[in-house]
This record gives C-alpha cells, structure tokens and sequence, in this order.
C-alpha cells in the first residue's frame, strides 16, 4: 500500500506555488490539446498524451490478429489479476481514411485503470476498402473478444464497443445491423452496451469528401446505421460535443429517435463546450477536467454490465 500523502487545499499553499501549480496544469493542457488537435483531426501520432500516461501494471499485447489482413489487428490492454471483467472494444476515427490503434493507449489506460479489458483495433481503410468491409472488421474483432477475452482476464458474455468519429459510425453500425454480427456467429445478447462519442450515424455522405468511403451509387438508406436498427440491440450511449463542427450533433439526433422507435434503451448526452476533438481527449485521465466524457463512458458501462 502507498504511503499516505497529506493533502492541502489551495488556499493552504503560497500564491508563487499556487500560480505554479495552475501554469503547470495550463501547459498540461497546451500540450494535451496540441497533441490531440494532430493526432485525431490530421491522424498523427498522440506522443505527448502517451507519454504521461504510463501502462505500469497493465499487460500488453500488441498486434494480435482479429483477421487474416494486414490491417486486421488489434491490440489488448489487461489491468492485473482481472477475472471476468468487463471487456471493451475501442475503435479510432479518421474519416475512415486514417488512424491507427498505435495512436491510442491513452485510450486503452483510461479504460483499464478502470478495472476493463480494452482492445484498441485497425480495420481497413477507405477508398480502397469502402463500406460495409469496415464494419465487417468491427465484427471479426467483437468475434474475437468474444472467444479470446477470457485469455486475458476478460469475458466473451460482457462486451463493450466503443467508438470515435468514424468509429463511432463503425460501432453502431455493427451492432444495430443485425446482419453483421450474424455472419461472424456473435450473439447480440454478448454485447452490453455501444458507446458512440461524436459519430456520423445519419447524415447524405454524397454532399462530403467522405463519399469515398462507401459504395459509387449507393444511398443513405443502405448504409447509414439509424435505418438499420435491429429492435434487441443492446443499450446506446451516444455523446455530443456541444460545439462540435464536424460531425454534426443532428446525426445523434436521429440516431437517438431510431433507437427509440425500435424500443432500444439510449441515452444522448450533449457534453458543454467541447468540440469534435476534445470530446475524446477529456477522456484521457489527465484532461478528464476538460468535460465529462470518462464519467458518462464508465457509469454507462457499470450500470450495463454482468455482474
């Protein structure tokens, strides 16, 4: 057990210490945001958020194999002496275009640290591989989970998919289409929750660059995931940036409104004053002071779980 640390209150330390400690937490969050603002909107590598979040008492397991392809890894993330535990399924963003898991261990340690087995995926990236092959990637890793996670302390029964930007599209998506989950012999009933933070769930892709990532010819109805609602889905989070530009808050919306008719348990959250960015980063441990991404992430999952 640590030593025990005598706490002080702010108003306890001298002004010189007290400034000291805001301009610390100030670039903290310089840092944070930079390194954030290049690793989730251009897909460049997160160093400064990996760096302070240390995976001491974490195991890692690093390209393990969900799939045959190339992009068809994932990598696992298990706190010690976890038995049973719940297990998460987090997918990156990029437009569908970029990303890659070895961007987000800060992800995988802020779930862990909370007693979770996390994989952190790749999947096949557009224009060359255009929907559905992605979400068929989610699925292939769900069916991994679901067999493996019991390898490393977590449970096959107790499945969380989690996803940001685009991959909160690919999150949903396989999970409410019944026809995903069906090909890869997943029970539905294994799945616990989908949790999408600022996901593209309902929009006309035709009029956006990101029309590269489905089908010449294709429609919204065939592909957007609030026209494929199966009605024993399991519960949704869906999480909006108040301020997001990117993605739309309208695309929760509908997705929320689909849910519903369907009977599926949803919970839509507009988190104040972050933007397509930062809603992910607060879910970092260092910048939770950020927004309530984390809070409303863990209580969903602890309030969904098997026990």
């Amino acid at each position: 057990m640590p030593a025990a640390r005598t706490v002080r209150s702010a108003s306890s330390l001298s002004p010189s210490r007290t400034r000291g400690r805001r301009r610390g937490r100030a670039a903290l969050l310089s840092l944070g945001l930079l390194a954030l603002a290049g690793g989730l909107a251009a897909c460049s590598p997160v160093e400064t958020l990996n760096r302070v979040v240390p995976l001491n008492g974490i195991t890692v397991e690093r390209d393990v194999a969900y799939g045959p392809l190339e992009r068809q890894k994932l990598d696992l993330y298990a706190p010690a002496g976890v038995k049973d535990a719940p297990t998460v399924l987090f997918i990156h963003g990029g437009s569908w275009e970029g990303g890659d898991k070895n961007q987000y261990p800060w992800v995988a340690e802020s779930l862990a640290r909370a007693g979770y087995v996390t994989a952190v995926m790749n999947y096949r990236l557009a224009p060359q591989f255009r929907y559905p092959l992605y979400v068929q990637d989610a699925a292939l890793a769900l069916k991994y989970l679901h067999e493996q996670a019991g390898r490393v302390g977590g449970s096959g029964r107790n499945l969380f998919v989690m996803g940001h930007s685009a991959g909160g599209f690919n999150a949903v998506e396989a999970v409410v289409n019944e026809r995903w989950l069906a090909e890869v012999g997943v029970p539905v009933s294994s799945v616990r929750g989908v949790i999408g933070v600022a996901g593209p769930y309902s929009y006309d892709y035709r009029d956006f660059p990101s029309a590269r990532a489905f089908p010449e010819g294709s429609l919204p109805d065939d592909v957007m995931p609030d026209r494929h609602v199966r009605r024993d889905a399991p519960p949704h989070l869906l999480l909006v940036a108040e301020n997001d530009r990117v993605v739309y808050p309208q695309n929760a919306v509908n997705m929320e409104a689909a849910l519903k008719r369907a009977g599926v348990p949803v919970r839509r959250v507009v988190l104040p004053r972050l933007d397509h960015v930062t809603i992910m980063g607060a879910f970092a441990r260092p910048l939770v002071f950020l927004g309530g991404t984390r809070a409303e992430v863990l209580a969903f999952i602890e309030a969904n779980r098997l026990r």
